[in-house]
């Protein structure tokens, strides 16, 4: 029994080991792609659950649980888990896709960018990007919500920075020389 227990306290320092070293790679990912703080929140919030879950299995295991014992209870759990986000996919695929966004989309909050879809014209700049959607402002100040997971299936075109509407200056003045005195040369 004593040998379990000092089973069960290695593994808890290992992963919470693995869960320091897991964050602090989040934040230096997110610190040097300059990724807003909630996105890098979330993302902490979703590995810190799978640790849970990861040790859950790990502590079952090192208690003398079967193999088949937990899995027919995770299949069970899984059953009922399947069943109750039938109704709600898209949900987790726009979790998905916002995953997918945070680590490898090309685009930054700042960015202009042309969505290719032939019902509407959505270009902008890219005002936030958040778990299940971007916000995009189009030039004429309305803002866009666009789901990740259609984000993710349409083509995303990075746009040049706006120009500055022309301000209406006067011309520089032109330097007037004055002609040249007789007998003094430049």
């Amino acid at each position: 029994m004593l040998l379990k227990v000092l089973i069960l306290l290695g593994a808890l320092i290992g992963l919470l080991l693995l869960s320091r070293v897991l964050n602090r790679f989040l934040d230096e990912f997110a610190r040097a792609r300059k990724v807003p703080l909630m996105r890098v929140l979330f993302i902490r919030k979703l590995f810190n659950t799978l640790m849970i879950v990861l040790a859950v299995m790990v502590f079952c295991f090192i208690l003398g649980l079967g193999y088949q014992q937990l899995f027919i209870f995770l299949s069970s759990v899984l059953a009922v888990i399947g069943i109750a986000l039938f109704a709600q996919w898209s949900i987790l695929s726009h979790l998905t896709a916002g995953m997918i966004i945070f680590f490898g989309f090309p685009y930054r909050v700042g960015d202009r960018v042309k969505v290719v879809d032939p019902d509407e014209d959505i270009s902008g700049e890219i005002v936030e990007v958040a778990s299940f959607h971007v916000l995009i402002r189009r030039d004429d100040g309305s803002t866009v919500t666009y789901p990740n997971s259609a984000l993710l299936q349409k083509p995303v075109i990075k746009l040049l920075a706006k120009k500055p509407a022309p301000t209406e200056e006067l011309p520089s003045p032109v330097e007037v020389q004055e002609p040249a005195k007789p007998g003094i040369q430049s």
